[in-house]
C-alpha cells in the first residue's frame, strides 16, 4: 500500500502533513466543507436571480471544478461563501461552511469566517495586495487581527506557509513590486492558508500568469490541497485547468448549475450540451490550423426574464419543450453520480469532445 500525505495536528492544533496510508478521495456525501443550497441572489434592477437556485457541495478534502463563460456567476458563487456580496443583494436558500449558514452571520462571526474558517485566492494579486506594504504585513495582519497570534507567532506561521510555496523567508521584508508575478501568486496561495482553513476559494488563479507559471501554480494547489486536507473550489473558465486539478466539475449557466459530475467521465461524455459546446470550443493541439468552434449567440440578459431552459436559444437540440420548461438537475439514467439539468441528456455528449 502506498503512503499519501494526510493532514494531521501538531501540538498547537494545527494540521500539518503526516505520511498515513492512503485512503479514498472524498465525496459529496462525505461530510461537506461546502454546501450550498437552493441559493437565490436577486440585484436591484434585474429581471432575474443573477444566482438561481445554486446547488453546491464540496466534502472536507475535495477538489470541485466550478466552470462556464464569463458572467455566468462562477465569481459570484465562490464570493458568496465568504459573505462578499453586492450592495442591495438579496438572498434566498443556504450558503453553509462547516453547517454554519454564512447568510445568517453577523458582522464579526463574519471576519473569524474569513481568517480562519474560509479564504480566497483572488485572480490578480497585484489588484488584491497594498503595494505600498511589505509582504509580511499582508500575510500577518488578519491573523493578529482577528486570529489572535502574537507578532512573533504570526511571522513564524507567515514562514512556515511561505516556504511550503516554495518561497523563501526573506519574501516577508520585500515589496509586491520587488517580485514576480508567479511568486506574488504564491504569496497570496500562502496568505490563503494562514488561518488553516477548511476550505480555500481559488477564483482564476491562474489568469494573469504566462502558461508555465500557470502550471506550476495548478501543480502546487494540488500539492498543497493533498498535503493540508482543505477543501477546494477552484473557480474557471479554461476546461483544461479544471481537468488537471479536479475531482468534480459543476458546469454553470446564466446562474445554474446546469451538470455536474466526476471530472474525468463529465469530459469523456458530456450530458449537457453547453457542456458539450464548451468542450468543443476549447483550442486542441492535436488540430493546428482548423477553425475554431464557437457558440452561437450570447448568454440570456439579467434584463430579459427567462422561460424554460436558458441555454435553449443556443442549443442544436432544443425543442419546443425546451422553450417552455426549465428543466431540473437530475441523476443521469445509468450514472447516479452525474446530474444534468437537460430534458436531452440522453443525446448529448457522443464524441462531443472531438468535435
Amino acid at each position: 500500500m502506498t503512503a499519501r500525505r494526510t493532514p494531521a495536528s501538531d501540538p498547537t492544533g494545527r494540521r500539518t502533513a503526516t505520511s498515513e496510508p492512503a485512503v479514498s478521495r472524498p465525496t459529496a456525501s462525505d461530510q461537506a466543507a461546502l454546501d450550498i443550497q437552493a441559493y437565490r441572489l436577486r440585484l436591484p434592477g434585474t429581471a432575474r436571480p443573477v444566482l438561481d437556485g445554486v446547488d453546491l457541495t464540496v466534502a472536507a478534502g475535495e477538489t470541485v471544478a466550478l466552470v462556464g463563460e464569463s458572467g455566468s456567476g462562477k465569481s459570484l458563487t465562490s464570493r458568496s461563501v465568504l459573505g462578499l456580496l453586492p450592495e442591495g443583494a438579496t438572498t434566498e436558500g443556504a450558503v453553509r461552511v462547516g453547517g454554519e449558514d454564512v447568510l445568517t452571520m453577523t458582522p464579526d462571526r463574519l471576519r473569524r469566517l474569513r481568517t480562519g474558517t474560509a479564504a480566497m485566492i483572488f485572480q490578480d494579486p497585484r489588484a488584491a495586495i497594498n503595494p505600498m506594504r511589505r509582504l509580511g504585513d499582508f500575510l500577518t495582519e488578519s491573523v493578529r487581527l482577528n486570529g489572535g497570534l502574537t507578532a512573533a507567532a504570526a511571522s513564524a506561521r507567515a514562514t512556515e506557509m511561505l516556504d511550503a510555496v516554495g518561497l523563501p523567508a526573506t519574501v516577508l521584508y520585500r515589496y509586491p513590486g520587488q517580485v514576480s508575478g508567479g511568486m506574488l501568486q504564491r504569496v497570496m496561495i500562502a496568505a490563503a492558508l494562514m488561518g488553516d482553513p477548511t476550505i480555500v476559494l481559488a477564483d482564476e488563479p491562474t489568469t494573469a500568469l504566462d502558461v508555465t507559471t500557470q502550471a506550476e501554480v495548478i501543480a502546487l494547489l494540488g500539492a498543497l490541497q493533498e498535503r493540508f486536507g482543505t477543501a477546494l473550489l477552484f473557480v474557471t473558465h479554461d476546461l483544461g485547468l479544471a481537468a488537471a486539478i479536479s475531482d468534480r466539475v459543476c458546469v454553470m449557466y446564466a446562474g445554474r448549475i446546469v451538470e455536474t459530475g466526476p471530472a474525468e467521465a463529465l469530459f469523456e461524455r458530456p450530458r449537457h450540451p453547453y457542456t458539450a459546446a464548451l468542450l468543443a470550443s476549447t483550442p486542441r493541439l492535436e488540430a493546428p490550423g482548423s477553425r475554431l468552434a464557437a457558440i452561437e449567440g450570447r448568454p440570456p440578459s439579467l434584463r430579459d426574464e427567462v422561460t424554460g431552459c436558458p441555454f435553449a436559444p443556443r442549443c442544436p437540440l432544443a425543442t419546443f419543450l425546451c422553450t417552455q420548461q426549465e428543466p431540473a438537475l437530475l441523476p443521469v439514467e445509468a450514472e447516479p453520480v452525474r446530474r444534468a439539468a437537460c430534458h436531452h441528456s440522453d443525446r448529448t455528449g457522443e464524441g462531443s469532445a472531438d468535435a
